[in-house]
């Protein structure tokens, strides 16, 4: 297929990363206003209770629209601490931990001023290791209703916010913590990485139903 419009993402979900498969090109957008209790700034990872969602805290000033290339990361508050510790607690008996930690462990010991960069750092250094290289493009200006296919605002940790992805049907796999809670779909992409590690890319194109 042809293009993919995605927006940015903190350790963007299962979904988000089929769709870089399954596209020639993938668009960043780049130009939008930022919008919040989306995957812009957090991610779901499956932890002992549950699902448990991990948020970067952002600075917001007045404005309510504030473009999302312009939005500030706030380090307050030990957040990055934080989110390490829950995915160690989380994952720290997932098959493929102790392979991955150490490339993982960095990127939150960095304290990169703006969203953005650090979204688009992460999303390199996740496929680095998941060994892909998709053809990446950051948008330059905002189109509304662009030509390419469309999942800015529909690749969204809430269900009234999905719209129907006929090419994206998840597969199973084995999670930590699911004998307890069941299989969860399209968590973060760390949880199919640290329990599948090189298998995470046939799940995945397992995943895509053209």
């Amino acid at each position: 297929m042809a293009s993919i419009y995605l927006s940015t993402a903190y350790f963007p979900p299962i979904q988000y990363f089929c769709k870089l498969l399954e596209y020639d090109s993938v668009i960043i957008e780049a130009e939008e206003h930022y919008q919040k209790q989306s995957y812009r700034n957090r991610c779901r990872i499956l932890a002992p209770n549950g699902i448990q969602s991990l948020s970067i805290p952002v600075v917001r000033g007045r404005s309510r629209e504030i473009p999302i290339r312009d939005i500030k990361i706030d380090y307050s508050m030990p957040w990055q601490l934080n989110h390490l510790r829950s995915i160690k607690t989380a994952y720290r008996s997932a098959p493929y931990f102790e392979h991955y930690m150490d490339d993982l462990a960095p990127v939150f010991q960095t304290q990169d001023k703006f969203l953005f960069d650090y979204n688009l750092k992460i999303l390199e250094k996740l496929n680095q290791l998941l060994e892909i290289n998709p053809k990446l493009i950051i948008s330059e200006t905002f189109e509304k209703i662009p030509e390419a296919d469309d999942f800015r605002d529909s690749i969204h940790p809430k269900d009234r916010m999905q719209k129907e992805d006929p090419h994206f049907q998840p597969e199973e796999y084995m999670q930590v913590f699911m004998e307890k809670h069941r299989f969860q779909k399209n968590l973060s992409i760390l949880d199919l990485l640290l329990n599948e590690g090189p298998l995470s890319i046939a799940t995945m194109k397992e995943s895509v139903k053209l």
